[in-house]
């Protein structure tokens, strides 16, 4: 802030896309979690931080002690913002919000405009900056405490993934076969509101956002995309499960990818940039596919982005031109990534692994307990 001559940052209350839009706020103050916590911050170059919240006093103090000057929103967010920053001696000249477009999933912005409106009108001689790039570079390299958070937050998934392992069986509905993951997780210790993707079926095309009512089969496959949240830091696991024998093509794809896996997980080093590893991913899939079978011919996109108190950057979700410009970005030690590689024959089996990873010198280091294989069930 200093560097960039910016006296004061503002963080909007958005609980959007399960809570991610909201992570600056939570980073910046270690206040939230729940799935109605709407929480703003005002945190000033020099001065305490601020947070706005409604029914503030009573939720905020006794689950953190860092910030101490909670004040009651009463659902009108920029009115306490633009109080705070009055308060600020001299009053801000350069206003940063992290809310006007940017992010890794947020070109939009997430600042609500009667919040904005409010900002702008009190301060209207003020600049005012969208500072989303500037915090989620920032953010993009953990501390040794976030990656022990995150750590945390992988063993909380892996908890799911073995709860849904010893629950899938013929008969059971998709719906309770979900419940049974979110349940362990819960009950392990993971926050609400996380992410989640869902499909099951003989031959699913990709995961869904949510679980349905379908009774489940022998034969099927379950597609997964789990989250945990341990302290507002949010690994992912990705970990297919067949319930009795799959499809051939799920056997062989398992076995593609685990070797893919591996050889490109030793490439998760400081330097390598983010199009590199992309590109080799591309390129290697199809030259370890096999020459014959279910699998002929498969080919491999890399799906890798960042992790953290939110859907933090790097980001990379089959090669986009949207993410275009994180290929240049080269990895750093300590940053922290859901990697997980899909693999796909042409008539459309596809399968995705993952797990969380940290980068190190050696490479990547994964978090996740569970062997890497399809996990086919039992009963």
């Amino acid at each position: 802030m200093a560097e960039e001559g910016i006296d004061v940052i503002v963080t909007p209350q958005n609980t959007g896309h399960s809570t991610d839009f909201q992570a600056n706020s939570r980073w910046l103050t270690h206040v939230g979690g729940g799935l109605d916590a709407d929480i703003a911050a005002v945190f000033p170059l020099e001065g305490d931080v601020t947070i706005a919240a409604t029914t503030s006093k009573l939720r905020w103090p006794g689950v953190q002690t860092w910030v101490t000057d909670c004040r009651e929103a009463g659902r009108n967010y920029g009115k306490v913002m633009v109080e705070r920053m009055r308060e600020m001696r001299p009053e801000p000249r350069v206003i940063g919000i992290a809310g006007l477009g940017g992010g890794t999933r947020t070109p939009e912005g997430t600042i609500l405009h009667g919040s904005y409106a409010q900002i702008r009108e009190a301060f209207p001689n003020a600049e005012i900056r969208n500072v989303m790039e500037m915090l989620g570079d920032v953010r993009q390299v953990k501390s040794e405490e976030e990656v022990a958070f995150l750590a945390r937050s992988t063993e909380i998934i892996d908890t799911g993934k073995e709860a849904e392992i010893a629950a899938a069986r013929p008969g059971i509905s998709d719906w309770e076969l979900w419940a049974d993951a979110i349940h362990a997780m819960l009950r392990a210790g993971s926050e609400l509101n996380i992410h989640i993707n869902w499909i099951s079926g003989r031959k699913p095309i990709r995961e869904m956002n949510r679980p349905t009512h379908r009774v489940i089969e022998e034969g099927d496959i379950v597609f997964n995309e789990l989250e945990a949240s341990w302290g507002g830091y949010r690994s992912q696991g990705v970990a297919p499960v067949a319930v009795g024998d799959p499809e051939p093509a799920y056997l062989e794809l398992a076995k593609l990818h685990a070797e893919l896996y591996e050889e490109i997980l030793e490439d998760l080093r400081p330097g390598m940039p983010m199009g590199e590893i992309a590109e080799k991913c591309v390129r290697r899939g199809p030259e370890l596919a096999p020459k014959s079978g279910p699998a002929a011919g498969a080919t491999a996109v890399l799906s890798m982005h960042g992790r953290g108190a939110g859907d933090d950057g790097p980001i990379i979700t089959g090669g986009t031109s949207r993410e275009a410009k994180n290929f240049s970005v080269p990895l750093q030690e300590n940053m922290v990534f859901i990697y997980k590689p899909t693999v796909r024959t042409a008539d459309r089996f596809f399968y995705q692994w993952g797990d969380t990873v940290v980068v190190t010198p050696a490479g990547g280091r994964r978090f996740g307990r569970l062997p890497h294989r399809l996990h086919i069930a039992e009963w």
